[in-house]
């Protein structure tokens, strides 16, 4: 089906409206677990630790996005890098594993190397309920890692594995994803802001 003029203009109208509405929630719903995870983070640096991102898929790019906003810098690039890796950039790794074994612990073999007590996990789902994301979750926590979910309106299976959960009051995945990049975003830029005190 075509649209065009003004249908074409009310659907993109109302798409925006949609993900005003649900960003406009999060400041009743999310922000004291924001800053929870904010502070987690600030700790991890400080003390010498890592954040570590994963995701599947859309949360994929999002969690190489976040890692990349920490290691290169948002608003100054002349600061020394924020150790920061996203578990699901490595292609050699990841299908030779899932190939090999299976795909449900390609992100908790990631953090059962690479992960150390006080480092901070971030695993990113829309449904909450990606099994390799909640393999790494209950990885990371037996590593002694901080862990920080972000999730949808409902958590699915990891609810209530992590140190803290931020979920987005919606059940659409893409104004899910839409907040869940916007949320790293200001993570990101907080830690920043307090690292270059």
């Amino acid at each position: 089906m075509r649209y065009i003029g003004k249908k074409m203009i009310s659907l993109i109208k109302n798409q925006i409206l949609e993900s005003i509405e649900v960003k406009t929630n999060l400041l009743n719903t999310s922000l004291t677990n924001i800053e929870e995870a904010v502070n987690l983070m600030i700790t991890s640096i400080k003390n010498k630790g890592k954040i570590l991102w994963c995701g599947n898929g859309g949360s994929a790019a999002d969690a190489q996005h976040l890692a990349t906003e920490l290691m290169g810098g948002m608003s100054d690039h002349d600061r020394k890098p924020i150790p920061s890796i996203s578990l699901a950039t490595d292609s050699s790794f990841l299908t030779a594993w899932s190939n090999d074994t299976d795909f449900e612990s390609i992100f908790s073999r990631q953090v059962q190397g690479l992960g150390l007590p006080g480092d901070v996990l971030v695993g990113i789902s829309t449904s909450g309920n990606s099994e390799n994301i909640v393999s790494a979750i209950k990885q990371a926590k037996f590593k002694e890692l901080k862990t920080i979910v972000l999730t949808g309106e409902r958590s699915g299976k990891l609810e209530g594995i992590a140190d803290v959960t931020i979920n987005v009051p919606s059940k659409d995945t893409q104004r899910i994803q839409e907040s869940h990049i916007m949320i790293g975003q200001i993570i990101c830029s907080m830690l920043e802001k307090d690292l270059l005190k």
